[in-house]
C-alpha cells in the first residue's frame, strides 16, 4: 500500500496548505480519503486517476473535510460515469450530498450508495479480497472516525524450483499456495513448509483526523505499519488544542508510542505555522519515527 497526501492543512488554505485529503492504493485499488475544498486540483496535480476511485471514506461533516465532495460528485457526472461509487461517513453525509445537489439542479448519472457507520465503536465497514476497512472513534466536537486499513493475509508464495523438481501441475498451485502438501504418484508427501515461502505478514494504515488524544484510538491502532494522526497545535497551544478537542504533535507522538506503531505522520497543521519544524522536534522528543506530511509526498505503508 502507498499513501498520497492531497492536503494538510487546517482550517483554512493558508500558508500554501490544502485542506485534508488522501488517496491510499492498494495494488490497483484506490480510496480517497476527505475531501476539502480544492481537493480535484491535487488529484489531477499529482496525476492520480480519480476516475477509478469507488470508495470514498469521510471523517466528518466540518467543512475542512467534505466541501470539496459535491464538486468530485458532478465532474462525474459531467464524465458521463455510470460505475456506482460507494460513500461511507457518519450521519449526514447523505442529506449534505443530495440537498447540495438538489440546489445546484445536480443529477447523477450514477448510483450512489451511502453507509452511515457508528463513530462510536471500532467495527469493519467494507472489504474487498486486499483490504478490510474499520472505523476508529475520534473524540471531537461532531460525531467522527477515523479509518483504519488493513491488508489481508496474503497465501504463501511457491517456490518454483520446487515446482520444477517435482513436476507440479498448473492446477495443484492453488490449493499448494493456500497450505496443502503434495502427494506424490508413488505415495510420498512432500511438505507445504518445502514447497512454498511465507508471505510478507499484512501492512496496515490508520488515519486519524480530528480527535483529541484518546484511549480508544491507542487500542484501535495498536501495531500498524504507519499512523497518520493530526497534530493541528504545538505544546505552546495545548490549551486551545484542549478547548477544540484537537492534538499537539507532542500528544499525537504519545499516542504512537503508546500504540507500538512503526511510523507516526503528522499533519492537519494550523495556519498559525508558516512550517512543521516545531511540531516533528516535538514530537521526536516523544517518538523518534515521526514525520510530517508534505503535500505531494507518497509514503509506503
Amino acid at each position: 500500500m502507498q499513501l498520497t497526501i492531497l492536503g494538510n492543512g487546517a482550517g483554512g488554505p493558508f500558508q500554501g496548505r490544502n485542506y485534508t485529503a488522501q488517496v491510499l492504493q492498494a495494488e490497483n485499488h484506490y480510496f480517497l480519503i476527505d475531501c476539502g475544498e480544492g481537493t480535484q486540483h491535487q488529484l489531477f496535480r499529482y496525476r492520480i486517476p480519480s476516475d477509478r476511485f469507488q470508495q470514498l471514506f469521510i471523517s466528518h461533516l466540518h467543512g475542512d473535510h467534505v466541501l470539496g465532495l459535491l464538486g468530485l460528485l458532478t465532474s462525474y457526472c459531467l464524465k458521463h460515469r455510470t460505475k456506482k461509487l460507494q460513500l461511507f461517513g457518519p450521519a449526514g453525509l447523505r442529506e449534505l450530498v443530495e440537498y447540495g445537489a438538489q440546489c445546484t439542479g445536480v443529477v447523477f448519472s450514477y448510483p450512489l450508495e451511502f453507509v452511515v457507520v457508528d463513530t462510536g465503536v471500532c467495527a469493519p465497514v467494507f472489504e474487498n479480497k486486499l483490504v478490510e476497512v474499520s472505523t476508529i472513534p475520534l473524540y471531537h466536537r461532531i460525531a467522527c472516525t477515523g479509518w483504519l486499513f488493513r491488508e489481508k493475509p496474503r497465501p504463501r508464495n511457491i517456490r518454483k524450483d520446487k515446482m520444477e523438481a517435482y513436476h507440479i501441475p498448473i492446477t495443484l498451485i492453488p490449493g499448494i499456495k493456500a497450505g496443502a502438501d503434495l502427494i506424490l504418484p508413488d505415495g510420498r508427501i512432500i511438505s507445504n513448509e518445502e514447497l512454498t515461502l511465507a508471505p510478507r505478514p499484512p501492512r496496515a494504515y490508520a488515519f486519524c483526523s480530528d480527535t483529541a488524544p484518546s484511549d480508544a484510538v491507542v487500542e484501535a491502532v495498536s501495531g500498524v505499519d504507519l499512523l497518520y494522526h493530526e497534530a493541528t497545535f504545538t505544546e505552546s497551544h495545548q490549551e486551545e488544542a484542549r478547548v477544540s478537542l484537537h492534538s499537539t504533535a507532542q500528544q499525537a507522538a504519545g499516542i504512537a508510542r503508546r500504540a507500538g506503531v512503526k511510523k507516526l505522520l503528522l499533519g492537519h497543521f494550523s495556519a498559525r505555522y508558516p512550517d512543521a519544524e516545531q511540531h516533528l522536534a516535538e514530537a521526536r522528543g516523544v517518538f523518534e519515527e515521526s514525520y510530517g506530511a508534505e503535500e505531494g509526498g507518497v509514503y509506503l505503508v
